[in-house]
Parts: structure tokens; sequence; C-alpha cells
């Protein structure tokens, strides 16, 4: 059996060639969110606790002009077999999607846990327009979405690249045999989550699985000397000096706030948005630099002369 560095390396390698190619320049603003695993509002959906804050940082970023990257694990299609149930229950965050996605202004990578949307068929009807109970009529929400595995980001000018992948490619459990760990998830895992457990193939709470991606992943970007922003293991990741630019965005169902990317005038940084109290105790939800911002050239392992690594 091929083991799982060899089989991460072949599979990144794959996801990098057959990647989307998205071009950007200094004047470029993207924010990259993971791992939202929104459902169905039950005690199952982590994803509800944090649906305020969420819905807050991308009005901000919307109004600001960014172009919103989900980097994978957006829906939770493992627990729920109906994508319904899950636009129903974060009706508002569609919503807002649609407007990012009306605008140009939206990427969606497929992770894991809505592998589902690699599937052509199950895109086109499931994202492209929804049945209106109450007004007893069709809806457009993603007319014509592309879901990738990966996306490509190359700086107009300098050429150097990013490679975004949610990060679960060559996670054996999560990858090739994601199907048997699904059903394990829907009709098992689903209900003892709701109580606090977790599924022992998830890497969330496992340091030496999270510790073990991340070497994998350094290890091809050393031998490819690209920069990877990736997701999955929920553990936010932004390189010290000397450490090779892997870059992890966190996700959104972590119990104080949810973290992410933030790429704007060249630079780039790690940040998180919480609710916090004002000196009146009023709460109010603020933003946070958690890292950086660091020019984006600095990472670039093809000259990296003036390179910080």
């Amino acid at each position: 059996m091929i083991s799982e560095k060899k089989l991460a390396e072949k599979r990144l390698t794959e996801a990098y060639n057959n990647a989307k190619i998205e071009y950007f320049d200094n004047n470029s603003k993207y924010i990259f969110f993971s791992d939202c695993h929104r459902g169905d509002c039950t005690p199952s959906d982590e994803f509800a606790k944090n649906q305020n804050i969420f819905l807050f940082a991308l009005e901000f970023y919307f109004n600001n002009g960014y172009t919103y990257v989900e980097v994978g694990d957006g829906d939770e299609l493992w627990e729920h077999a109906n994508f319904k149930h899950i636009r129903l229950a974060h009706d508002e965050v569609y919503s807002l999607l649609k407007k990012f996605y009306d605008a140009g202004r939206l990427i969606m990578l497929y992770g894991n846990h809505n592998i589902h949307l690699s599937y052509r068929d199950f895109v086109e009807k499931t994202y492209y327009k929804f049945y209106d109970d109450y007004n007893e009529e069709e809806v457009e929400l993603f007319p014509g979405i592309t879901v990738d595995e990966a996306v490509v980001f190359k700086h107009k000018n300098t050429g150097q690249e990013i490679l975004t992948v949610h990060g679960h490619q060559g996670d054996r459990m999560n990858d090739r045999l994601w199907r048997f760990n699904m059903l394990t998830v829907r009709y098992f895992w689903r209900y003892l989550h709701s109580v606090g457990f977790i599924n022992p193939a998830s890497p969330v709470k496992s340091a030496e699985r999270i510790h073990k991606i991340e070497r994998i992943y350094s290890g091809w970007i050393e031998k490819n000397k690209i920069m990877v922003i990736c997701g999955h293991t929920h553990r936010p990741h932004f390189p010290k000096a000397r450490e090779l630019p892997y870059f992890n965005d966190g996700s959104c169902v972590r119990a104080n706030g949810i973290q992410g990317i933030e790429i704007a005038d060249g630079k780039i940084m790690l940040i998180e948005w919480r609710i916090k109290t004002d000196s009146e105790g009023d709460l109010n939800i603020k933003r946070k630099i958690l890292r950086g911002p660091e020019p984006i050239e600095t990472f670039d392992l093809r000259n990296n002369k003036d390179s910080k690594i």
C-alpha cells in the first residue's frame, strides 16, 4: 500500500496540475474561510453558534471589495443528505453568499465533508436553484457555479503561485475512503458529536495527526517551491521566520470565534473575528490580526534572497 506521505504528494500534485488559475495583483483582496460545516441548526451543527459572527464578517468583506474564497467543508453534507435543510437553517448566509456570487467575487472549493460538490450533476441539481415552498416558485441560488478541488492564485507581475486546497488530499480516511467515513459520520458519529464526542478519523482533536499533515504538506512545498493555503485540520497556522510557507485558515466552528486568511495590498495575514465586551459591558463583534501582515513576496521560494524563509 502506498504510504500516506507519497499519497499526499501525489494528490497535491494532481490538484495543482488540474487547478483553476486565478490571477491577482497587489490591488486584489481575498478572504479565505474554511470548515464552516454549516448544518441544520440542531445540536450537532457547530456552525450555528458562530453564524452571527460569520455574517458580520462577510458583510464587512463584501462592503470592502473582497472576494470570498471558501476553502472546502462549507456545507456539512456528510451529516445531512439533503442540502435543503442546511439552506433553510442558514438562509441569511446563502443570501449573502449569493451577493458575492452575483458580483463575481465567490470562489468555492470542495473538501471531504462536501466532496459531493465534485460531481457536476449534484451541483447543478442542488446549487443552481431551489424551490421556494412559500412562494411556490423556483429561485436562482448560484446558477452556473463551478466548484473546484484547487485554485492556483498567480501574481500577474511576479508569477508567484499560491496553491489553495482544502487539505484532505492524502489524508487516507478522508480522501480515498471518504464514502465509508461519511457513512459512519451520518449514522453514528453525528449523534455522538452532538454531545461532544469526535470521530477518531477526524484530525481535529489529534495533535499527532495535525502535525503529520503539516509535515507532509511542508515537504511538498519545499520540493515544489509553491506556497499553500488550506484548512481541514481546523488549526490556524501562519509560518514563522524560516518556516516553509504553509498557511492554514483555521475554521469557523471554534468556541472562541472564526479564523481566516486575508490577502490585501500585496500582504497576507491571519485574522480572527470574535465577540468581545466593551468598557460598558456591551457585546461587539471585533476583528483581530493574529499574525502578519507580511508581504506575499517574502514567501516566494523561487528566489528567496530577500525572504524570511
